[in-house]
């Protein structure tokens, strides 16, 4: 099992890196990332912090712990420079904050965000357009399948226009608390809720986290 999009108390979450990468372990997770809500005010304090601990963390645990960032509700025209700003200070996997339906993101975030290839994920793209998964595809940007409540609600939608444009998707939990935490019928639930087949379930499950992790 894999899990992209986790949130600690560097930013809303409630647990401590290790506590969470203990319970992801007791899971029988094979790797997870650490990636907290940041802008161009906390950006290199989370980084600076987490990316040489989360090395420690992972050998310590035995488990891939994966520093990354979530770049979120950054104004369209500052996301490339602070993409480029999190590969400089080491950040593992990119995800911008997209377009979900239950918060007030800026238009265009899902455009401009597809249109950078360092761009990991993008998280719970709600009202994302055939287009920009056009554009997902052409820069290997992943589409993500929420577990988190209302961010949820628009997973059939992402996953029918993630199909139908050929564009990756992971499952990822946007977890904040331990109550988030996904087991693996949980994974498994949101896939099917999506309405994906059982190819492309195989794909978003088990294929398209070991590329991810192949390319970090």
């Amino acid at each position: 099992m894999y899990d992209f999009h986790i949130h600690s108390i560097f930013s809303d979450g409630e647990l401590l890196p290790a506590e969470i990468a203990r319970r992801y372990k007791v899971l029988g997770y094979g790797a997870i990332a650490i990636t907290d809500h940041a802008d161009n005010t906390n950006l290199d304090f989370i980084l600076k912090s987490t990316v040489p601990a989360l090395d420690e963390l992972s050998e310590a645990f035995g488990m891939k712990i994966i520093p990354g960032i979530e770049l979120t509700h950054i104004p369209p025209a500052m996301l490339d420079g602070l993409v480029a700003r999190a590969k400089e200070l080491g950040a593992k996997i990119i995800i911008v904050h997209g377009e979900t339906t239950a918060e007030p993101v800026a238009p265009g975030t899902n455009a401009q965000a597809v249109k950078n290839p360092d761009v990991d994920i993008l998280s719970h793209p709600g009202k994302i357009t055939l287009e920009d998964a056009q554009t997902a595809r052409k820069n290997n940007v992943y589409l993500e399948l929420s577990y988190r409540s209302g961010h949820n609600a628009t997973n059939k939608h992402v996953a029918s226009v993630a199909v139908e444009a050929g564009a990756n998707m992971v499952i990822n939990s946007d977890a904040h608390a331990p109550v988030d935490i996904m087991t693996k019928e949980d994974i498994m639930r949101v896939a099917r809720e999506a309405g994906l087949s059982e190819k492309n379930t195989e794909m978003v499950v088990s294929v398209n986290p070991k590329t991810i992790l192949r390319s970090i």
